[in-house]
């Protein structure tokens, strides 16, 4: 399995804080600008959690 940076919500859903982290320790992670975020979320829409592949993803 290809290596991830994945973040999670502290509670039931993400918060524009968390998502700003996941950005900025991908960003230090030296994670291509063009890769694709993938999230997973809930029924009502909101951000459960979201990962980025380190290296070039190319799917």
């Amino acid at each position: 399995m290809p290596a991830t940076i994945r973040f999670t919500g502290d509670d039931k859903d993400m918060t524009l804080d968390e998502l700003a982290a996941f950005v900025k320790a991908a960003r230090q992670a030296g994670v291509p600008g063009d890769n694709p975020v993938r999230a997973d979320l809930s029924m009502s829409g909101k951000i459960k959690h979201v990962e980025v592949l380190l290296d070039d993803d190319a799917s």
